[in-house]
């Protein structure tokens, strides 16, 4: 049979050596170019919120007190993650308590966004208020996106299985964890120190 570059026609004649300079989990490059994509993302958002907020009908909301329990609430939540990346005695608790804080985040959110309203804050009356629930509701949805990567990893730690697999699963969520905390800690210096 005819054999080019380790193929064979028709079949795989054998193991594809590894690409030089790869030296990452394929998984860990792509959470890393999510991140990028999220970030360009944010940072577009920021750049429409700087801009518009210097029209004369910008009317900046009041700061709910409950974000920041939601903020000490997001970095617990990241705390408990790192613990579990860190100490593998208490990953599986760690762990969960991690997911646990990050949905009583966004139950939080929520909650904020349900108390904003009854004070008559609505998104339609203004372009700031239109912003706050735009740049915290995105924040929120990729913290549930990161959820079900979380509840994947959970269920696999429940299970057993492969160590390293296991170890690169929480890392990654912690990892993701890490960034979303930064991102909110920009979102809440853009809401209210501008």
């Amino acid at each position: 049979m005819n054999r080019v570059a380790g193929f064979e026609h028709g079949r795989l004649g054998g193991e594809l050596p590894p690409l030089p300079g790869l030296s990452r989990p394929p998984a860990r490059v792509a959470l890393w170019v999510l991140m990028a994509v999220i970030g360009s993302l944010f940072f577009l958002l920021s750049v429409a919120y700087a801009m518009r907020m210097h029209f004369g009908d910008w009317q900046p909301l009041p700061e709910p007190r409950l974000l920041w329990w939601n903020t000490a609430l997001l970095a617990l939540s990241s705390a408990a993650l790192q613990l579990a990346r860190s100490r593998p005695l208490l990953r599986r608790r760690a762990f969960v308590a991690g997911g646990a804080l990050a949905l009583a985040f966004i139950a939080g959110q929520l909650w904020a966004w349900r108390e904003l309203v009854a004070l008559g804050y609505f998104a339609a009356a203004n372009p700031a208020n239109a912003f706050f629930y735009l740049l915290t509701a995105v924040h929120a949805l990729h913290l549930a996106g990161g959820l079900v990567a979380w509840g994947r990893v959970a269920h696999r730690l429940q299970r057993g299985g492969d160590p390293q697999r296991l170890e690169l699963g929480v890392a990654l969520c912690s990892t993701y964890w890490h960034y979303l905390l930064l991102l909110w800690l920009w979102l809440l210096a853009l809401l209210w120190l501008t």
